[in-house]
């Protein structure tokens, strides 16, 4: 039942995102969901109506911008480095630690961190996390995190926990 719903707002969110209802892009959509629901259906919420609630949604309409913040500021400072040799790069990779306990929570972190350019997320082990970075600020595991885990942790927190 938990995969039929997550199909149904699969496919929904598709007919959305492509606004036609030409049996072209229905069929497309319905592979498309099926593939989805059957390859990462188990990542998502345990209780398919958590995704509803409006406190999560809030939360994650919040977190978009406060994502793209990020995500500017860090090509415009890697864009930085590259354009001027002076700057001092030291690369490296760190272990953080995360609070977050879903698969849905952790990935999402993960993803954030990756695309926020200057930082690659390797590997999660557990609570652990290793990051590549290309200016590594602070040698302490504390510091560490505080810079590159908990801007996206805590509201992530509020959406998939």
């Amino acid at each position: 039942m938990k995969r039929f719903l997550y199909f149904l707002i699969l496919l929904a969110f598709w007919l959305l995102l492509t606004w036609s209802l030409d049996v072209q892009n229905i069929v497309a959509g319905l592979v498309i969901a099926v593939i989805t629901t059957l390859l990462i259906g188990h990542l998502f919420f345990d209780n398919p109506a958590e995704m509803l609630e409006p406190q999560r949604i809030f939360w994650f309409l919040y977190y978009i911008p406060v994502f793209l913040i990020h995500m500017v500021k860090a090509n415009l400072d890697v864009a930085y480095r590259v354009l001027h040799k002076d700057i001092p790069i030291r690369p490296g990779i760190v272990r953080v630690r995360t609070t977050l306990k879903s698969d849905l929570g952790l990935t999402f972190l993960a993803n954030s961190i990756t695309l926020t350019p200057g930082t690659l997320t390797i590997d999660i082990i557990g609570s652990d996390m290793y990051i590549h970075w290309i200016n590594v600020r602070s040698d302490d595991p504390e510091q560490q995190t505080a810079i590159i885990v908990t801007r996206f942790e805590n509201i992530l927190k509020k959406v998939f926990e």
